[in-house]
């Protein structure tokens, strides 16, 4: 049965974001939605997960749960999504930052 899934790619090479509007309406720049099919929605992730060296893509799609989606992530990302007791939290990479030293 298709369902709804949402689709952020940022900083995607073209040809993907071409791939992706074969199948998906570009609302707003690297924002994708559409209603497929579970297959179509796993291969369309696996082409994403394939080209996203140095960007970031999401996926989200509904499922049975409490917050009723689920969401993938991949590429260098700043957010992983972690699961506490069922809920799904997204966690921020903490980069260390060198104190800027008084002239």
């Amino acid at each position: 049965m298709p369902s709804m899934i949402v689709i952020s790619a940022t900083a995607v090479p073209d040809h993907l974001r071409g791939a992706l509007t074969r199948w998906l309406l570009e609302v707003t720049p690297e924002l994708y939605i559409g209603t497929v099919s579970a297959r179509v929605r796993d291969e369309l992730w696996t082409s994403v997960t394939a080209c996203t060296a140095n960007g970031a893509a999401v996926l989200a799609y509904p499922t049975a749960n409490e917050q009723g989606f689920t969401l993938q992530t991949t590429g260098s990302r700043r957010r992983t999504p972690i699961d506490f007791d069922g809920l799904t939290l997204m966690a921020f990479e903490k980069k260390s930052q060198e104190m800027a030293k008084p002239f």
